[in-house]
């Protein structure tokens, strides 16, 4: 079937990302001493919902906060059509130890677009994967692109897409994971192999990088799906999604 022309339209500078985080160390012990001390102090008042050590709680958790975490993956995806107005999905992965280098990479793509007319889609992207991807520019002293300048919008001026948000219609205390909304509204689509609190294990003991790019690729075709769903828009059959490193 083909896509009618208002959702082309609406889909056209639409680049859907998702960042894959890990803890800013590869342990509590290894971390600059203000910096633990911060992070005993933040997890002081967590200690009680699970009987876990400062470190354990440094494993798990510390990837979740841009202070204490950092980027090693972006997952980015676009639509196309061809000739026959037939969807076509193309994903790829930034990836790189170097968290600067990185994020430098990820600006040169979108500052490509017209700042006035290229929209981002995440999933949980206004409450995670924007911010994130700012505090880290920030703490690296990148300038912000044009598009990411967020910093004391409204949150109605901010143009950027959320598919948690649209499926909470209003109800900011209600939380999804994205695997479970693929599986809710029935999409053909492989669950996803790992879940954020296992990144960081995943890559620093077990030198999964190769692991974590799959995991952003998937994680974008799977966002990918959703949002079309939620559109009501049809979705990218799977031999017209191409996957690249």
């Amino acid at each position: 079937m083909a896509m009618p022309v208002s959702w082309k339209k609406r889909l056209k500078n639409l680049l859907f990302i998702d960042i894959k985080t890990v803890a800013g160390a590869p342990s509590y012990d290894e971390l600059d001493e203000r910096i633990r001390q911060q992070w005993s102090q933040k997890i002081s008042y967590f200690q009680n919902e699970e009987h876990w050590s400062v470190a354990k709680w440094y494993d798990n958790r510390a990837s979740y906060y841009a202070e204490y975490g950092k980027i090693v993956c972006i997952g980015i995806g676009g639509l196309y059509w061809d000739e026959e107005e037939n969807v076509f999905l193309k994903v790829k992965t930034l990836a790189n130890d170097d968290e600067e280098a990185l994020l430098g990479e990820f600006i040169n793509i979108i500052e490509k677009y017209p700042p006035s007319e290229l929209v981002l889609c995440a999933h949980n992207g206004k409450e995670f994967d924007y911010p994130y991807l700012c505090r880290r520019m920030l703490v690296h002293q990148h300038q912000l692109p044009a598009t990411l300048r967020l910093s004391g919008r409204k949150p109605w001026d901010i143009p950027h897409q959320d598919v948690l948000e649209m499926w909470r219609f209003g109800d900011s205390r209600h939380f999804v994971p994205l695997d479970l909304l693929a599986a809710v509204l029935n999409l053909p689509i492989k669950p996803l192999e790992l879940t954020g609190d296992q990144t960081s294990l995943v890559y620093y003991q077990k030198q999964g990088m190769a692991k974590v790019r799959e995991y952003a690729r998937s994680s974008i075709v799977t966002l990918v799906q959703v949002y079309l769903r939620l559109l009501g828009a049809p979705l990218v059959k799977d031999q017209h999604i191409t996957r690249l490193e």
